[in-house]
C-alpha cells in the first residue's frame, strides 16, 4: 500500500516510515500542508495520515480541499492528546479515522491495516484467492495452506495482484502502488518480480497472466 505521511515533526515522521515500511508500505513523506496538498493532486495514495497542526496550510483545510474535489482517499488525522474539537471537526470534515499524540507505533499500524479493509469493503485481514491465502497483518502467504517464502517487494507486489484478483494491473500501476519518491523502479524490474513471484507461487491451480503491452492478472485456472 502506498501512504502518505503528513507531519511536520521529523523525528515522529521518521518512526512512522520506518514502523509503515517494516509492514510492507511504501511510504513517502511531506511537511507542512502545501505539500501535502500538491502531493495528493499529482500522485495516487491508498491512505493519508495527515497532522493537523501543519505548518503553511493546516491539516483542517487539506482535509476540506481533499473532500471538496470529490475525492475518497482515506485520512488518519493526528491530533494532540487535547484538542477534542480539531478531532472532530476533522471526523465531520470527513476523515476516517484519528489518533492522538503521544501514540503506539503498534495501535497505529493496526489502525492502518483496518483503514485498507474498509477501503477493500472487508472485514478481514486474510486476502483468498484458490488455494492462495494472504495474511496482511502476518505479512505471510500459503498455497494450500503451505507458507510461501517471498521477499518484502514481492509479498508487496503480491498484495496488490490480490486486491485486483481476476482484473488487469498495469506496470505503471504496480510502479506507482509500490514505490517511494526517488527509489528508481524501470518496468523492466517489475517484469523481473514477477517472474520470480510466479516461480513461487504458480504451484496450483493459478497464475500470472500476462496481457501483452498492457499488465497483468491473477487468474484461477478452471
Amino acid at each position: 500500500m502506498r501512504i502518505l505521511v503528513a507531519e511536520d515533526d521529523a523525528v515522529l515522521a521518521d518512526a512512522v516510515q520506518r514502523s509503515l515500511r517494516q509492514s510492507g508500505h511504501a511510504v513517502d513523506w511531506v511537511q507542512n500542508g502545501a505539500q501535502a496538498e500538491d502531493a495528493v493532486q499529482v500522485e495516487r495514495f491508498d491512505l493519508l495520515i495527515l497532522d493537523l497542526g501543519l505548518p503553511k496550510l493546516h491539516g483542517l483545510e487539506v482535509l476540506r480541499k481533499l473532500r471538496a474535489r470529490g475525492s475518497s482517499l482515506p485520512v488518519l488525522i493526528l491530533t494532540a492528546a487535547d484538542s477534542v474539537e480539531q478531532r472532530v471537526k476533522g471526523l465531520d470534515l470527513g476523515a476516517d479515522d484519528y489518533m492522538a499524540k503521544p501514540f503506539s507505533l503498534q495501535e497505529l499500524e493496526a489502525r492502518v491495516r483496518a483503514l485498507t479493509r474498509r477501503g477493500l469493503g472487508t472485514a478481514s485481514t486474510i486476502i483468498k484467492h484458490g488455494p492462495l491465502t494472504f495474511d496482511a497483518t502476518g505479512r505471510v502467504a500459503y498455497i494450500n495452506d503451505q507458507m510461501i517464502e517471498l521477499s518484502a517487494r514481492e509479498l508487496s507486489l503480491l498484495e496488490v495482484l490480490l486486491q485486483r484478483a481476476g482484473r488487469l494491473v498495469s506496470k505503471d500501476q504496480l510502479v506507482e502502488r509500490l514505490c517511494e519518491w526517488g527509489e528508481e523502479v524501470s518496468n523492466n524490474a517489475i517484469e523481473v518480480y514477477i517472474h520470480r513471484l510466479r516461480k513461487k507461487i504458480e504451484k496450483g491451480p493459478i497464475r500470472i497472466a500476462t496481457v501483452r503491452g498492457l499488465g497483468y492478472c491473477l487468474e484461477k485456472i478452471t
